[in-house]
């Protein structure tokens, strides 16, 4: 038995819409269509719940109720008279053509901004929704072209609405009241590629959006380029600035404080939790491109005496970074660096083994160590991860490949590569 073959809606192009006829149910003529109104929301595609018409040289709102035919050059009423009310947004609402069509749109699925040439409508349902756009040159030749041509001008840059969050923070009953769920499938790199390929507003309207879950939003600030922490920093009350930190590494939170104004930092370091500040301002008597300024105060050293078995509880307990629990650090009595074991030669010794049995003597910098110094001893003994100490040995923190290269390649390339994550 041949299957049946499921339909697809027929779209409906929102700029042969508006500019059209409104007709009465007798398809006489009432007036011109200026826009269409959806409610954004809980909805996958979102319904439109009205639409603004200008009737007599005045400009009145038509709810969805009242509508029963939507399409190109006219929209047709199922009712014979309306109650001429001005429109009043309510929350949630947007204009399509005021608010969406030719701005910039979030492509979620590319992780890229792109630009509405077009917004696509369709009946699913039972009633009509905005389906997607079309970012495609043709959505643009749609409404130049004569009217009497446009219709059979197809779509050539066709975006699911699943795929596509639209910039809402000019729209004042949607702003800070619609959060963009979507965003939280991207990566926290792809998310500060496309804060930083906005504008300002945008940007902002991303990294507000990102308020629910203050994790990535720290770790969005983290991707982002010097310039652009310190342009979405300046407007942001000491209070949430610290807010971020503390969530994030100790010696990225270092450098987002060395961006902000000196006169800023004292308070918005005083308002971090307690073991954050005192990691941070450690990290800030040193200068930012030697080990001293790019080490990480978060690292796993423990006595020669310990257990492998040990060691490994307290290594599942920690939450230091992966990359530096390459190495763990084995200190003697005085809490002197003496040695340093990989990690996976740690697992590979026995459940009673001693650490210091199976440490080797460190490789090790001082906090005034520069980048070549650091990157040199790393390419000589294949090392991720470079032990800081100060003058009688102890270890003050570790510096990891990842830190070097941020500052050695440009953040492109490494987000291009997929280095580190990003």
């Amino acid at each position: 038995m041949q299957a049946t073959a499921i339909p697809t809606p027929r779209l409906v192009h929102l700029s042969l819409v508006t500019g059209g006829a409104l007709l009465d149910p007798a398809d006489a003529k009432l007036g011109r269509v200026d826009d269409l109104i959806v409610r954004l929301g809980d909805d996958e595609y979102p319904p439109v719940t009205g639409l603004l018409a200008t009737l007599a040289g005045r400009q009145v709102f038509v709810p969805a109720d009242a509508i029963q035919e939507i399409d190109h050059g006219r929209v047709k009423l199922r009712v014979r008279q309306l109650d001429l009310q001005p429109f009043e947004r309510r929350e949630r609402e947007v204009l399509l053509k005021k608010d969406v069509l030719d701005r910039q749109l979030i492509n979620v699925d590319g992780a890229r901004l792109v630009r509405a040439n077009e917004i696509e409508l369709a009946r699913l349902d039972g009633w009509y929704r905005v389906v997607g756009v079309d970012i495609g040159v043709r959505g643009l030749v749609r409404r130049v072209v004569p009217r009497s041509l446009a219709s059979s001008v197809g779509t050539s840059g066709f975006l699911d609405w699943s795929s596509v969050e639209p910039f809402t923070g000019h729209v004042p009953t949607v702003r800070l009241r619609v959060p963009h769920p979507k965003l939280a499938r991207l990566h926290p790199a792809q998310l500060a590629d496309l804060v930083e390929q906005a504008s300002h507003d945008e940007g902002e309207e991303i990294l507000d959006s990102l308020d629910s879950d203050p994790e990535l939003e720290a770790d969005v600030f983290e991707e982002l380029e010097p310039g652009h922490q310190q342009e979405f920093m300046e407007d942001k009350p000491d209070t949430e600035i610290a807010e971020i930190l503390a969530l994030m590494e100790s010696d990225d939170a270092a450098d987002l404080v060395n961006q902000l104004p000196e006169e800023r930092r004292e308070e918005v370091v005083r308002l971090l939790p307690l073991v954050q500040r005192r990691r941070v301002r450690a990290l800030l008597g040193y200068d930012p491109a030697t080990a001293g300024g790019l080490m990480s105060p978060e690292f796993v050293c423990v006595f020669s005496q310990a257990k492998q078995a040990e060691v490994l509880d307290r290594i599942r307990a920690t939450q230091t970074s992966a990359e530096a629990l390459a190495w763990i650090y084995v200190m003697n009595a005085s809490q002197r660096l003496t040695g340093a074991v990989a990690l996976v030669d740690l697992l590979r010794a026995g459940p009673d083994a001693c650490v210091g049995d199976v440490a080797d003597a460190p490789q090790q910098v001082r906090p005034d160590a520069d980048l070549e110094e650091i990157a040199r001893l790393m390419t000589d003994f294949d090392l991720t991860v470079v032990p800081v100490v100060d003058a009688d040995s102890r270890l003050l923190g570790v510096v990891t490949v990842d830190d070097v290269l941020e500052l050695v390649l440009p953040r492109g390339w490494r987000r291009q590569f997929g280095l580190f994550g990003e």
